[in-house]
């Protein structure tokens, strides 16, 4: 069984690597309870997200596409897997008749505010219809995005997809949920957070 270390994780997935010590890719929120952060800060950083995500989201389908010519053992784990691509399910999927997923998976939040997409948190569950449903932070801190959201008279969408074809065994599935932590930089996840200086998680 292979041992998971976060050393073995590529160094152009790792959170401080990606866009050079040059380029800042946080934005520096005023920390308040009320959460009042201004539209055009909010879009900002929202963009900045949007912007790394969407060239890792090609680059994940460019792959597929060409999977035929490359050979799949070539593709690691977490590029293999694009997110955006799977069905979305309500936050309350489990209340519905979407509640179809069962046992091991990956699972994605995702926020969609007119054509942008992003993923705002990974996770990975042994109990795909059950995880969501009880306590979770991250309800908390969509708590926290929604209220920004609506100070500024903006809209978006959030969903939940799962995806199945994960390892049983669990120290295997969150060495692929740390990889795909660290390949997208969803802010919401604690590895990751601060580099978006993602107010929404603070207590």
């Amino acid at each position: 069984m292979e041992k998971f270390n976060i050393n073995n994780i590529s160094n152009q997935n790792k959170q401080f690597e990606l866009f050079g010590s040059n380029v800042n890719t946080s934005i520096n929120f005023q920390h308040s309870n009320s959460l009042k952060i201004k539209g055009k800060i909010l879009a900002e950083w929202r963009d900045r997200i949007h912007n790394h995500q969407f060239k890792i989201s090609k680059d994940t389908q460019n792959k597929t596409l060409h999977q035929t010519s490359l050979p799949i053992k070539t593709i690691s784990d977490e590029k293999k897997i694009d997110p955006f691509s799977l069905q979305p399910l309500s936050l309350n999927f489990w209340r519905t008749n979407q509640y179809i997923h069962n046992g091991p998976a990956m699972y994605f939040v995702i926020d969609t505010m007119g054509s942008s997409k992003i993923i705002l948190y990974i996770g990975e569950t042994n109990s795909a219809n059950k995880r969501w449903k009880g306590e979770h932070d991250c309800k908390n801190y969509l708590i926290n995005y929604k209220e920004a959201l609506s100070h500024n008279n903006l809209s978006s969408h959030q969903d939940i997809r799962f995806f199945l074809d994960v390892p049983k065994e669990v120290k295997l599935r969150r060495k692929l949920e740390q990889q795909l932590i660290y390949l997208w930089l969803p802010p919401f996840n604690k590895e990751t957070r601060n580099r978006w200086a993602t107010t929404f998680t603070n207590n």
